[in-house]
């Protein structure tokens, strides 16, 4: 089971983000769950100062501004 959480505050960019990784994860059938990270302190905590951000298993993969599907599709590569 992949652990991915999307951190941001609830806007748009945000918001965009987790449907991106929702729709690859879905597309892609993976085992995977998905948490909102809204909480500031908390998505300091993982280092991120720009939102949207996207941890997987514990890693930072992504912050600030929506991925392309590219970058997304490669981070469930392999």
């Amino acid at each position: 089971m992949i652990d991915i959480k999307i951190l941001g505050t609830g806007c748009a960019n945000c918001k965009a983000t987790q449907r991106l990784v929702e729709q690859v994860v879905g597309e892609r059938a993976l085992q995977a769950r998905i948490d909102k990270v809204e909480d500031m302190a908390a998505i300091v905590r993982y280092g991120v100062m720009a939102t949207p951000g996207v941890v997987i298993d514990g890693k930072v993969v992504h912050s600030g501004g929506v991925p392309s599907r590219a970058q997304v599709e490669q981070w469930f590569a392999g």
